[in-house]
């Protein structure tokens, strides 16, 4: 009779564990999905921005096509992003028409004294900074989910129920790093 109830009192304990770390692992889980959820509101912030900051420039810049063109693919693959990794090429693609848009600015005092342009410039820096704290916090989030799959014993069920790791946002080092060309 002892050895009995022994025996419950470990599988209640055994099964109270698992339930305690499958609720766990799907809180962590939540919270990747929600940080990416930030991410993706604010990207979309940002790209139904770009084309009035486009529309703005092109009557200043009519003869700089390629870095409006370029601008315009970046939205484009970003509308078409499907993963985490396509949305950072997106991003990696924007951030660097981004850059030569505003160094080709530089060159057209008229455009940069428009007022249209300086709003728009300060609330796309605005919503750059947002981005950059909601990348950060997307990460932190999924190095707390890939960590807790990852140790055991939390690996085996984790593995059983199928929680699988998620991938960083990640800006790629060598285009972030390179000095932005404007030729005229």
């Amino acid at each position: 009779m002892q050895v009995q109830h022994i025996v419950l009192i470990i599988a209640a304990a055994l099964l109270l564990y698992v339930i305690a770390v499958y609720n766990r692992l799907v809180g962590k889980r939540n919270m990747v999905e929600n940080a990416w959820h930030n991410i993706d509101t604010l990207l979309q912030k940002r790209y139904d921005l770009v084309p009035n900051l486009v529309n703005t420039v092109k009557g200043y810049v009519k003869h700089e096509r390629e870095v409006l063109e370029n601008i315009t693919k970046a939205r484009s693959a970003w509308m078409n992003a499907s993963t985490v990794k396509e949305n950072a090429e997106a991003e990696n693609m924007l951030g660097g028409a981004l850059k030569t848009l505003f160094a080709v600015a530089e060159n057209y005092p008229e455009l940069k004294a428009n007022e249209n342009f300086k709003l728009l410039q300060e609330e796309l820096s605005g919503i750059e900074s947002k981005i950059a704290y909601a990348r950060q916090r997307y990460n932190r989030s999924v190095m707390v989910y890939n960590t807790a799959i990852q140790v055991f014993p939390t690996s085996v069920l984790a593995g059983i129920f199928k929680f699988t790791g998620r991938d960083y946002f990640a800006v790629e080092e060598e285009e972030a790093r390179k000095a932005v060309k404007v030729e005229f």
